[in-house]
């Protein structure tokens, strides 16, 4: 039984079906934010897309010998080969109809940030007998990261809010919820990079842990986190609201997570840890919404 638990664990966490469970619960945090229903052709298209595009990042950078990998994630993903094709395939399809279900705005942020992601991993250009993405840009790997992920669960959210009616927010309130988030997701991705500091180094991959050192990169995810909560409690002049203290308990417990995050540390502990605090953050503001408004 737990062998069979185990294999389930495994299977929602390294077929990114679970980052993309973070992803959907991103976008809720954003509707339950500015006061909307949720619009479920968004939640679905963020759920096929992230399914699809990380899949097809792993995909198109198939280490030489995958089975030999340091890397379970990378073992168990080509180990089941042809599952994860057929995943990236059906969920990359699903985005042909989802796209004609949002506005004319929205189409023009997703297709930005589809050119956005494809060039993250494709081999872009040639240097010598090396090819490269975007992602090798010195400094651009975790902007991308977080800026993507940011427009796809903050911005795309509330354009089709607005679209539809759903909600009234000042462009004030959009840059600040924009802004706190960005912080959020960069300050969650510079401890992937941590980990993978010495690998970095090796290809001559700029990242924040390789030019700043280790310690300053906690250090910075740390400032980052500070700056989430201070846009936070301005966010729409709510002070003190159950939805402060509800996100500021996950932020403690993000940098906390983060502080606690060394190289040697194993994968289910980012993937599952560090990821599902996307996914905590709703379920948090969720409970939060139970506590009586007078208390």
């Amino acid at each position: 039984m737990k062998r069979f638990l185990k294999s389930i664990f495994d299977f929602l966490l390294f077929s990114n079906i679970f980052m993309s469970l973070c992803a959907v619960a991103q976008a809720l945090v954003t509707f339950h934010l500015i006061s909307s229903k949720p619009v479920y052709p968004v939640l679905v298209l963020l759920f096929a897309s992230t399914l699809g595009l990380y899949n097809f990042s792993i995909l198109i950078s198939k280490p030489k010998y995958p089975q030999k990998s340091k890397y379970f994630r990378v073992r168990w993903f080509y180990g089941h080969y042809r599952l994860m094709v057929t995943f990236t395939i059906i969920s990359l399809l699903m985005l042909i109809p989802l796209f004609f279900f949002v506005s004319f705005e929205s189409k023009i942020l997703l297709v930005f940030m589809a050119i956005l992601s494809f060039g993250y991993g494709m081999p872009l250009f040639t240097i010598g007998d090396k090819k490269y993405g975007l992602r090798h840009i010195p400094g651009l790997k975790p902007f991308l990261i977080t800026l993507v992920w940011t427009l796809s669960c903050v911005l795309l959210p509330v354009l089709e809010s607005l679209d539809l009616h759903m909600t009234s927010i000042s462009m004030r309130d959009t840059t600040i919820l924009i802004a706190k988030r960005f912080l959020f997701i960069g300050a969650l991705t510079i401890p992937f990079d941590i980990r993978d500091l010495f690998d970095d180094r090796v290809t001559n991959l700029k990242t924040i842990p390789v030019a700043w050192g280790e310690k300053n990169a906690y250090l910075f995810c740390q400032v980052l986190l500070a700056g989430y909560i201070v846009l936070l409690f301005i966010f729409r002049n709510n002070g003190f609201s159950n939805d402060f203290w509800g996100l500021s308990l996950t932020v403690f417990l993000t940098g906390w997570l983060i502080f606690k995050s060394k190289w040697e540390k194993n994968e289910y502990y980012y993937f599952f840890y560090m990821d599902g605090v996307l996914i905590l953050q709703y379920i948090v503001l969720l409970a939060f919404d139970l506590i009586p408004k007078y208390l």
